[in-house]
């Protein structure tokens, strides 16, 4: 949690951030990533500074675990002095003890965005998936809470003026803007209405802005004039693994053939097809449906 502190802006865990994606659609499948179309409702996780403190953080954490599906959890949460936003004791459940920052028993507001991360570590748990260092376990967690519905409190919990800041979670502010606009381009929801922060919707155009990008990368037909003269170029001299700076990779298929392998501008699978010009791949993973042009 960044407290009227530096918050760090940019793409630093942006590799990360994908990876985080990709395993989402391994492990949870196409169709069990489409059940969560719908995010959680403003109304569902609001909190008012005349409700009960413990009851409304618990009322919250109910509409959480409907939301992640996982209803035979029960979560108690508590509140103590800790520099770390909140922490989730990990059991075999189906009880689980979630501990939040002082801090929000005064800043309410922001109650069901550290919630949103810590009953998302509960998901994880059980789904047994995650990542190797720790670091990288908290962007996996962020991420998935932002694409299965529940991270764009994340993100509106976002504040930065002259004299104060807020940030939760691990990712920056843009990236949380890129997972939000991959999720917005792949249900068509739009989230921008439910922000109160205003540094939360420039960090969701940003973010936006990213994610359009993936999708006009070569050898996809979106890509613009440079990246296909590029393409073109690297094409003509392709050589064992990838080159520096682009996302497509050139190997052997045979004498005088190439194939060509990029990677989906959806789950970030990467897709393998022939280089014969006009080509419609369809990635397996997620369905999406790529005209490229190799």
């Amino acid at each position: 949690m960044t407290n009227d502190g530096p918050v760090q802006h940019g793409y630093p865990h942006l590799e990360t951030v994908r990876a985080s994606i990709n395993a989402l659609y391994k492990r949870l499948s196409y169709d069990t990533v489409r059940t969560f179309a719908t995010s959680v409702a403003p109304v569902d996780v609001a909190f008012c500074d005349t409700d009960d403190l413990y009851l409304g953080a618990q009322r919250v954490a109910r509409e959480l675990v409907r939301h992640y599906r996982l209803p035979d959890a029960r979560l108690v949460v508590g509140f103590r002095e800790m520099t770390y936003a909140a922490n989730v004791e990990l059991t075999a459940g189906p009880e689980y003890f979630v501990e939040l920052n002082d801090r929000f028993r005064t800043h309410r507001r922001d109650i069901g965005a550290a919630l949103a991360h810590e009953i998302m570590h509960v998901y994880l748990h059980r789904l047994d998936l995650s990542f190797p260092a720790v670091r990288e376990n908290e962007i996996l967690t962020d991420t998935a809470a932002t694409y299965l519905g529940a991270g764009w409190l994340l993100l509106d919990a976002y504040r930065e003026d002259a004299a104060s800041s807020q940030k939760l979670g691990y990712l920056t502010p843009e990236e949380f803007g890129y997972v939000l606009a991959k999720r917005s381009l792949v249900f068509g929801e739009d989230p921008s209405v439910w922000f109160t922060s205003a540094q939360a919707y420039t960090a969701y155009e940003k973010g936006m802005a990213r994610a359009r990008e993936d999708e006009q990368q070569p050898p996809l037909t979106a890509a613009g004039w440079a990246g296909r003269r590029r393409y073109a170029r690297d094409r003509r001299h392709a050589g064992p693994g990838p080159r520096p700076g682009v996302p497509y990779a050139f190997t052997p298929d045979g004498p005088g053939r190439l194939r060509v392998s990029f990677p989906c501008p959806t789950c970030h699978q990467r897709i393998r097809v022939p280089v014969r010009g006009r080509v419609r791949a369809r990635c397996a993973l997620c369905r999406t449906v790529l005209e490229c042009d190799t």
